[in-house]
């Protein structure tokens, strides 16, 4: 499954639908910090994490050092331990999501900050709304100036309900998340990964496995999540000029809040309630952390990482 919903307002500094005027001359591209002095920039929610950013390349692989990555819904879940592997690999970490609270606690939990380690801040972003997904994109270029990575994590499963009881407002209130947002905040990073020098970038979508196979009464989030592997596609192709790489990680059972309910039991394809097997949030993180270590001549373009007993391979 995927991560739960996770954006609001504008930049921490500024009231909630503002943009500041620092955000506004970077989205016309200007830098206003040295990228030799960001790191330890004043910030008044940036915060440094203490990791070392001496990250040591495998064969073939980069130093991912002084390379900023966004990651959207990470208030929680999946998008909380994907953010604690980036800046423990080495990682500069933007945290978006619409709880504001949430986004300092990740923030807390990535560990002691010190001037030296990669840079952490937050800014409270409603993905739905586009010009909160401008501000955040155009907050990341005026501290950093640059992306190198967006995890498109943001998202929410919706109520469960038969095609026939469900509201247009329950399938909209999906849409507008999981394909809407995921879409805005796809085009704001392509926009600031073409425009850059060096020029590229890589975009990870958060699929599931939802994407190949439906629950029942999820009509919703299946039909997003299928969307997803399209609007994966589309950047692969789109960007393969512009050095913009594009991959989908489908996600099954990672034990969040979303997930809770596999344990207790969850509605199976034959009618039964059945529980199922979960693995470890931090499981995921390490596959998006390999897929976004890559440099960018090759891609994982789409991943499956799930619980291994859970009812998806053969007939349950």
């Amino acid at each position: 499954m995927g991560e739960a919903a996770d954006g609001q307002a504008a930049d921490g500094q500024v009231p909630d639908g503002q943009v500041s005027a620092r955000a506004a001359q970077a989205a016309q591209g200007s830098r206003h910090t040295p990228p030799d002095t960001r790191q330890s920039a004043p910030d008044a929610e940036g915060l440094n994490n203490g990791v070392s950013g001496e990250a040591v390349p495998g064969d073939g692989v980069p130093s991912v050092a002084g390379k900023v990555a966004v990651v959207t819904g990470a208030g929680s879940g999946i998008g909380r331990a994907v953010a604690q592997a980036l800046a423990a690999a080495g990682w500069d970490v933007v945290l978006a999501g619409r709880r504001a609270e949430a986004l300092a606690e990740t923030a807390r939990l990535l560990g002691p900050r010190g001037s030296d380690g990669p840079a952490v801040i937050r800014v409270p972003t409603d993905v739905t709304r586009p010009a909160e997904v401008d501000a955040l994109f155009a907050a990341v270029r005026d501290r950093f100036g640059r992306l190198d990575l967006l995890f498109n994590n943001a998202g929410t499963f919706g109520r469960s309900a038969p095609i026939d009881e469900l509201s247009y407002d329950d399938w909209q209130s999906v849409v507008d998340v999981n394909l809407t947002g995921a879409f805005l905040c796809a085009q704001a990073a392509f926009r600031t990964m073409k425009a850059q020098d060096p020029q590229g970038g890589r975009i990870i979508n958060n699929g599931s496995l939802s994407a190949h196979v439906p629950r029942p009464d999820s009509i919703a989030y299946t039909a997003t999540k299928h969307a997803m592997t399209g609007l994966t596609k589309s950047l692969s192709l789109d960007g393969r000029p512009y050095r913009i790489a594009c991959g989908q990680l489908d996600i099954g059972n990672a034990a969040t809040a979303m997930t809770g309910r596999m344990a207790t039991g969850i509605r199976q394809a034959d009618g039964r309630t059945a529980a199922e097997p979960v693995m470890a949030a931090a499981d995921v993180a390490r596959t998006v952390v390999h897929m976004a270590a890559l440099p960018l001549e090759a891609n994982v373009q789409f991943a499956t990482v799930m619980a291994t007993n859970m009812p998806y391979i053969g007939r349950g």
